[in-house]
C-alpha cells in the first residue's frame, strides 16, 4: 500500500513539456504569451492552469473576485462572497478521492461555509459532503442506472494560528456519517500541522486516525510533505484568495502535496514521506521554472500558468 501511495505521488508530481501558444480569454483579452514576451504590466488575474493535454483549472471573475473554478468538463466550484470575504463555496463534479492518479466515477457535492474571527482570520470551517455513485445495470439493461445517493458526511475544520507569527499553524478535522434516524457522531479526525521557512510554508505533516465519544484515538496513518529550495520570485496563487487555496487543500486527503499554494515564492523540490514504521525514503521531484519580465512563475512542475489583465 505504501509503494502505492508514492507511485501515485511521483506520478501526481511529474507531466510532459507543453506546448506554447498565444491565447485569449473568455472576453477576448490577450493573456500572458506562453512564448518569450514582454508579460503583462498592471494588475493581473491567474486565469488558467494547464497542460499540453488538459486545462487543470480555469478562473472566473466577477470584477476582481473569483467567483468560479473549472478543474474539469464536469467539476465546478463556485465562490460566493460577503463583502470581500469568502462566505461559502459549493463544489458539485469529480474528484480523485481514493488517491489513484485517476478522478472517481462517483459524483462528488459538497457546501463549506466559513466563520471568521478577530481580523477576520478565518476560525471555522463546516462542510456538508454528499456522495453519488451510479448503479451496474441489471440485465437484460446495458447501461447503469441514474446516480443515487452513497453516502453523506458532516465535516468540521478548526483553523489556529500561531499567536506570535499569525501565520496558520494547524487545521483539525473531525468527520462523521450525516444518515436520517441515526445519532451523529464523529468517527474520525485529522491534525494538519505547519512549519514554514520565511513566509513559505516549509513542511506539513497530517495525522489522520479514529474517533469515538469526541476522544481522538491513537494516529493510523501520517504523512510529511516537504518544501524547499524556493526561488524569491513570485507564485501565481498569490493571485488567490487564501481561504479558497485552503478549501482546495482540503478538498481532497491527497491534496497537501499542493501545501505550497499558501506560499507567496515557489519550492523547486517537494518530496512526501509515510512517517509510521516502516518508514521509506522519501519521494521527491524537482522543477526548474520559468518566469516572466515582472517575476511571476509562468512554468513549473509541468504546468502552465496564464494570465489575464484585471
Amino acid at each position: 500500500m505504501k509503494q502505492l501511495f508514492y507511485f501515485i505521488l511521483l506520478i501526481a508530481g511529474f507531466s510532459s513539456i507543453h506546448s506554447c501558444k498565444d491565447m485569449l480569454d473568455e472576453d477576448g483579452d490577450p493573456l500572458l504569451d506562453l512564448n518569450d514576451t514582454g508579460g503583462l504590466h498592471g494588475p493581473r488575474a491567474l486565469y488558467r492552469e494547464i497542460t499540453d493535454k488538459d486545462t487543470l483549472a480555469e478562473y472566473q471573475y466577477s470584477g476582481l473576485l473569483v467567483t468560479r473554478v473549472i478543474t474539469d468538463s464536469a467539476s465546478i466550484t463556485n465562490i460566493a462572497y460577503s463583502g470581500n470575504k469568502v462566505s461559502q463555496i459549493t463544489f458539485n463534479g469529480f474528484l480523485d478521492l481514493d488517491g489513484n492518479g485517476k478522478l472517481d466515477k462517483d459524483s462528488v457535492s459538497y457546501s463549506q461555509l466559513f466563520t471568521y474571527g478577530p481580523n477576520d482570520k478565518l476560525q471555522i470551517i463546516s462542510e456538508n459532503r454528499s456522495v453519488f455513485r451510479r448503479p451496474a445495470p441489471v440485465p437484460p439493461a446495458t447501461t447503469p442506472g441514474p446516480q443515487t445517493l452513497l453516502r453523506k458526511t458532516k465535516i468540521h475544520y478548526e483553523i489556529k494560528y500561531n499567536a506570535s507569527t499569525a501565520k496558520l499553524d494547524s487545521i483539525i478535522m473531525k468527520n462523521g456519517p450525516d444518515a436520517p434516524g441515526t445519532p451523529f457522531d464523529y468517527i474520525s479526525y485529522s491534525k494538519t500541522g505547519y512549519t514554514y521557512l520565511g513566509d513559505n510554508v516549509s513542511r506539513v505533516v497530517r495525522n489522520y486516525g479514529p474517533m469515538a465519544g469526541g476522544v481522538m484515538g491513537r494516529p493510523t496513518s501520517r504523512f510529511a510533505y516537504d518544501f524547499v529550495n524556493y526561488d524569491t520570485q513570485i507564485s501565481p496563487f498569490t493571485l488567490l484568495p487564501t481561504v479558497y487555496k485552503i478549501s482546495r487543500l482540503l478538498s481532497t486527503e491527497s491534496n497537501d502535496r499542493e501545501s505550497h499554494i499558501l506560499s507567496p515564492n515557489n519550492p523547486k523540490k517537494m518530496s512526501v514521506t509515510d512517517l509510521l514504521p516502516p518508514i521509506p525514503s522519501p519521494i521527491s521531484w524537482t522543477t526548474n521554472y520559468n518566469y516572466d519580465p515582472q517575476t511571476y512563475m509562468t512554468k513549473g512542475f509541468g504546468v502552465n500558468y496564464i494570465y489575464k489583465p484585471f
